[in-house]
């Protein structure tokens, strides 16, 4: 298995990246590969630094570097050889079996629409976020970002990319799916969450249990959560500044714990052809870690290729 990282991308790059690497390095097994894309000689000099001497990472030369403040679409167009183009390209060649970035979040998302594309009959891509759960594990939120406005036929394919994923990547058998409602009750909502309602609950392929609250979003009610982007971009930022709080007043526990972005690392990208994981642009050498390890975990499941078996019946 080949995870490519971008080791440019992020406010601590290459630092940071390259240390994450090596920690990844550590907990991967031998089958591995981890290929770090950057400026070669720089990368090189780091690994050598920080004493790494295995050969489970390998550099993969990239001369430019899409910064976080640029334009995503004119970045990549003008920057073909920089680490996000790189990665995407050795992802498309199958050269790599992910690829991961704490770079620049609209380069990668660009990135991956006009580079690896959509699957044939997605009709947009999502990004997911990862949603602790008091029961023990995790669940699924998407969207929560790439789309802010999302029309019914939208929202019910995110409940199908959502259940591919918990139960092939999460683990989770028979993934419940739930609507983020303003209430529980089939008529609440907005014309367009009531119209996805129905459109869900019409679907055989999935689980689906109907509206939930924001107060069922930590509960068992619901392993995957549909909503716009968004909606569910408000969310998850609210659960990040809970834990930073919560830190802040030095109060810790396991399952506020798990709200750290470093404990997951990255948010991925379904339904593109290829594995694709997006990280925090603050990303630690810890959280740059688990994102590696879960876009290794992400192209073991084989989900890119589920996703598409499902949508090509």
């Amino acid at each position: 298995m080949r995870i490519a990282l971008d080791a440019m991308g992020g406010d601590f790059a290459p630092e940071a990246t390259v240390k994450g690497a090596i920690l990844a390095a550590e907990q991967l097994t031998n089958d591995n590969e981890i290929l770090l894309i950057g400026k070669e000689d720089i990368i090189t000099a780091l690994l050598q630094e920080y004493g790494y001497t295995g050969s489970a990472i390998k550099v993969v030369n990239a001369t430019q570097v899409i910064e976080m403040g640029e334009h995503p679409t004119k970045a990549l167009t003008q920057k073909p050889d920089s680490s996000i183009s790189v990665g995407y390209g050795m992802l498309k060649a199958q050269k790599a079996d992910a690829f991961c970035s704490a770079g620049n979040t609209g380069a990668m998302l660009v990135g991956a629409m006009f580079s690896v594309k959509a699957i044939e009959g997605i009709l947009r891509p999502s990004i997911a976020g990862l949603v602790p759960k008091l029961t023990g594990g995790y669940g699924l939120i998407l969207d929560v970002g790439a789309n802010a406005d999302c029309k019914p036929e939208v929202l019910e394919q995110f409940g199908e990319l959502g259940s591919i994923y918990a139960k092939y990547v999460l683990e989770i058998d028979n993934p419940k799916v739930g609507l983020m409602n303003l209430g529980e009750e089939e008529g609440k909502g907005t014309v367009v969450t009531q119209a996805a309602h129905q459109r869900l609950k019409a679907n055989q392929n999935i689980n689906f249990i109907g509206n939930i609250e924001g107060r069922d979003l930590f509960n068992d009610k619901a392993d995957v959560i549909v909503c716009d982007g968004y909606t569910g971009n408000i969310i998850l930022k609210l659960a990040e500044s809970i834990y930073d709080i919560l830190n802040e007043k030095n109060m810790h526990d396991p399952f506020f714990d798990k709200f750290n972005y470093e404990a997951e690392g990255g948010s991925p990208i379904l339904g593109i052809n290829g594995n694709a994981v997006i990280g925090h642009g603050v990303s630690s050498p810890l959280a740059i870690c688990n994102m590696v390890l879960q876009a290794q975990k992400m192209a073991a499941s084989t989900i890119s290729e589920r996703f598409k078996k499902h949508y090509s019946v």
